[in-house]
């Protein structure tokens, strides 16, 4: 016989109480925790030479940018999730310190594991998001972007591939180079 796991709903606020002092991440959905995976090298890689360039472009521009350890909420499905790499302009998430209501871009950099929910039901749950205008898939496997923009509220796909060189993340006006992206990454 094969035993049900147990899972004990809790609320919200249970949630953020138990991550402050959680040693592992936890993603929350619906009353229910689920622990993270650590990440592989072209995983940690990749984001971070992403959060570094558009750090470094929208320095100076009263916007912020956030990697994995920054939660995304979204109160109108009772969900947090951790964002590869997230930017908000929005000055009313300057009021939390551990959670972020209003991004404008998200970036998801892809595992074998967690590609299939990144590109479904996640995708799905930020379009909930009303101030997200930008939503991107990196990776790892190959050079490719897919970059789903949000224009007068429906979903368009443009993917990028290295055979262009660059692309663009139009959310916040940027232009980067897929050499700098994918920089000491080995496929």
């Amino acid at each position: 016989m094969i035993a049900t796991p147990r899972f004990n709903y809790i609320t919200p606020d249970e949630y953020l109480e138990m991550e402050e002092t959680s040693e592992i991440k936890h993603e929350y959905i619906d009353g229910y925790v689920y622990a993270m995976a650590g990440a592989n090298d072209p995983h940690v890689t990749i984001a971070l030479n992403m959060a570094f360039a558009i750090r470094n472009h929208l320095r100076g521009k009263n916007c912020r940018v956030y990697m994995s350890d920054m939660k995304a909420r979204i109160d109108s499905l009772n969900r947090f999730y951790y964002p590869d790499v997230m930017v908000t302009c929005d000055p009313r998430d300057t009021q939390s310190q551990n959670q972020k209501r209003f991004p404008k871009l998200i970036i998801e950099v892809l595992s074998k594991s967690t590609e299939g929910f990144d590109r479904g039901d996640k995708f799905t749950d930020y379009q909930q998001i009303e101030s997200l205008e930008e939503y991107v898939l990196v990776n790892t496997k190959r050079q490719r972007i897919d970059c789903f923009r949000k224009e007068d509220g429906r979903w368009f796909l443009d993917s990028y591939s290295n055979a262009q060189e660059n692309f663009q993340l139009s959310s916040i006006n940027f232009e980067g180079k897929f050499v700098d992206l994918y920089e000491d990454v080995k496929f």
